[in-house]
């Protein structure tokens, strides 16, 4: 009977590595392009991309110097209202193979949570170039399928939150390749054991391929911050404070609060279970308490950084803050793009940039 039992379990495991070579055959295999799901209020063309970044330097963007960021949280709203929070975050992610973690705004329409959702894409759309998928994410992949991971192209296809940042990381870094993986709705303990496989995960190949962190990989997650007020939000009201000018200062604030005490200083498990505090309604994690969008992505990868780096505390180093209402708008209607919302006393949303060494 043992006999048999071996038997079966190494048919088992020799069926399920071929199921997951066969299912990422497009990294090794004919070129497959991920698409544009957003060509109105992002760039597409590298000539876009040159003149947004021309703008924003005769209006002030800082061109800073540093140690390269291990892990950087990114707005991914329209151009024109995020402005120069994107160059002067990602100007500082030096790594050429980076690990993005993104929204997953369909998951629900789709019945898709509790996983990490990656794609078999070889390559992603970009400015220069097409964008290589690392080999890394069948390596990653493989230790989180099943338990904590699944394969879902129809989300990665529909969703535009990663794409809004590999404008701005290939303008500084044309070599760059990339491992995607979406985050759904989950709860605040599957948050925290996703966040720790896919570290342990990470580190595995990171091992493996001699890389460090910061100098050779890096992570990058992707965030609106507050979505706010009562009009055109699809018949919502997310106006927690109002919408006359006391109400926005109100909103704001509280936007400063939950950065303060969240994000700023080191990263530890407590800020980490109060940021879930302040966006999860406590009764039902799939309902916003204040609307962040990442209000799952985030939370997973800062236990992916903070386990990733062997419980030693990152400290966040970068922070910024605006909103589609307080920005300077950048002119983008005569480079062929636009807008894909409104921005209104009444529907504004904020944006964070943040990164830790």
């Amino acid at each position: 009977m043992m006999r048999v039992n071996l038997f079966v379990s190494i048919i088992v495991l020799l069926i399920s590595s071929m199921a997951c070579r066969n299912e990422f055959n497009s990294v090794s295999g004919p070129v497959k392009v991920r698409p544009l799901s957003d060509t109105i209020g992002f760039a597409q063309y590298s000539w876009q991309v040159d003149s947004l970044i021309a703008r924003m330097q005769s209006n002030g963007l800082k061109e800073q110097k540093g140690l390269p960021l291990k892990l950087a949280i990114c707005p991914h709203d329209d151009y024109t209202y995020v402005g120069k929070l994107y160059p002067e975050l990602l100007q500082h992610v030096k790594a050429t193979n980076l690990i993005l973690i993104g929204v997953a705004h369909g998951a629900a329409k789709l019945g898709i949570e509790d996983s990490l959702v990656f794609d078999t894409w070889s390559h992603w759309k970009g400015p220069w170039r097409d964008v290589p998928v690392s080999s890394a994410r069948e390596e990653i992949y493989k230790q989180l399928a099943g338990k904590y991971a699944i394969i879902n192209d129809t989300l990665q296809k529909t969703e535009h939150s990663l794409e809004a940042l590999i404008p701005y990381l290939q303008y500084f870094n044309r070599d760059l390749s990339i491992v995607p993986i979406l985050v759904p709705a989950m709860n605040p303990e599957r948050m925290r054991d996703c966040g720790k496989a896919l570290a342990d995960a990470i580190r595995s190949v990171a091992k493996s391929r001699k890389w460090e962190w910061g100098k050779d990989f890096a992570i990058v997650v992707t965030t609106d911050a507050v979505h706010y007020g009562n009009e055109d939000w699809g018949g919502k009201d997310m106006a927690y404070y109002g919408c006359d000018d006391m109400g926005n200062r109100k909103a704001r604030h509280h936007e400063y609060e939950i950065i303060n005490n969240c994000f700023q200083g080191e990263l530890t498990q407590r800020k980490i279970q109060a940021f879930s505090n302040y966006t999860l309604n406590p009764d039902n994690f799939r309902e916003y308490k204040w609307t962040w969008c990442g209000r799952y992505c985030v939370p997973v990868a800062l236990y992916t950084s903070y386990f990733l780096n062997n419980s030693r505390p990152l400290k966040n180093e970068l922070a910024d803050y605006s909103t589609s209402i307080t920005s300077l708008h950048l002119m983008v209607e005569d480079l062929g793009m636009g807008h894909t919302a409104i921005a209104t006393r009444c529907h504004w949303v904020g944006y964070a940039t943040l990164g830790y060494r």
